[in-house]
């Protein structure tokens, strides 16, 4: 499927790796709905790509759903979903203050895997229901995951077993798309300069970057967005979850 002329939707697309994919969707010709927490960010995203920005908690249904509406009432149908919202918080199962806290792991699992979900099910609904394109297809869902899905560090165990929530979701998800003709796909990034890593020391990030085999530098939002791409436009990609990570292997710490 091609981006151009089709309806786009990227969630956390207002900063980081969704406002890169956002940016090259549009380049490439889609229609493209910005949704962030944070609507200024999305609004600035927006108005630089003459899309439609929309503030949004992506666990909320109903607000969910309005959202898809008012991007399909915009744009046309919705064939294009990539989820790029997430949060993390770095704590120990066993901390030196006791167990982790409850909230903080189910905050960290409702934003990420739920909240993928959310506007996964939600929109692959509204896709089901198009016509198809030449080619038989009607849509296609790329979701974000982690290395840490599989590589995940002490201190990662809330954002770890999101991110492998969302790598096991990709093949069942395919399997009961496919006859719609949707397809979802998965990328799983390693270490990226995002917004997360902003504030971090640059000797720190010198460091990181150093442990990344090659290229021994953080990845760029721009290399996710290629990857995204090539997962829209790649006819026979689907269920795959491919990791974009330099070679990185996480060690336990």
């Amino acid at each position: 499927m091609t981006p151009e002329h089709n309806a786009a939707i990227v969630t956390g697309g207002g900063s980081g790796l969704g406002e890169a994919t956002a940016r090259l969707l549009a380049a490439c010709g889609a229609k493209v709905a910005i949704i962030d927490r944070n609507l200024e960010a999305a609004e600035k995203v927006a108005a630089d790509v003459d899309g439609l920005a929309i503030e949004l908690d992506v666990t909320d249904p109903v607000a969910a759903e309005a959202a898809i509406e008012k991007a399909a009432a915009a744009h046309g149908g919705v064939r294009i979903l990539v989820n790029c919202a997430g949060v993390g918080v770095a704590a120990r199962i066993l901390g030196r203050d006791g167990p982790m806290p409850l909230d903080a792991f189910e905050t960290v699992i409702k934003v990420n895997l739920i909240g993928t979900f959310n506007m996964m099910r939600l929109a692959a609904a509204k896709m089901a229901s198009l016509d198809p394109l030449e080619d038989g297809s009607r849509g296609v869902i790329v979701n974000t995951a982690s290395v840490a899905a599989t590589d995940g560090q002490i201190g990662q165990s809330a954002y770890a077993a999101s991110k492998g929530g969302i790598v096991s979701l990709a093949l069942p998800a395919a399997r009961e798309f496919a006859r719609f003709g949707v397809r979802v796909n998965t990328i799983a990034p390693g270490i990226f300069f995002t917004p997360l890593l902003y504030n971090i020391p640059e000797e720190a990030r010198e460091r990181l970057a150093e442990s990344i085999p090659y290229p021994s530098r953080l990845g760029e939002p721009s290399e996710f967005a290629d990857a995204v791409l090539f997962a829209i436009e790649n006819a026979y990609l689907n269920a795959e979850v491919i990791r974009l990570d330099g070679a990185i292997r996480l060690p336990p710490k």
